[in-house]
């Protein structure tokens, strides 16, 4: 078997975005600090706010055109035949 040929492996400071530090071991060695720029704490992929990014794209647009509940019907005629069912 092949000797030192493995990369070190040592504790560093892992500092979210938030100013949490995490203590882990690893081979990142170029300092012992690891500055994380996205994180599962605060990106919206991970905390739900993606929706507001969602809601600017072609599905807005599709329901904005076809209405909300898209049921091959366009949007004025959906509307009312909701209205039609209100009064029914």
């Amino acid at each position: 078997m092949k000797q030192a040929i493995h990369p070190d492996y040592n504790e560093i400071n892992v500092i979210w975005t938030d100013g949490t530090i995490t203590k882990t071991r690893s081979t990142y060695s170029k300092s012992k600090d690891l500055r994380l720029d996205i994180d599962p704490t605060t990106h919206p992929a991970w905390t739900g706010s993606a929706a507001k990014i969602s809601e600017t794209g072609r599905l807005a647009k599709f329901k904005s055109r076809y209405g909300a509940d898209s049921g091959g019907k366009a949007g004025a005629e959906a509307a009312a035949d909701a209205e039609a069912k209100k009064t029914a």
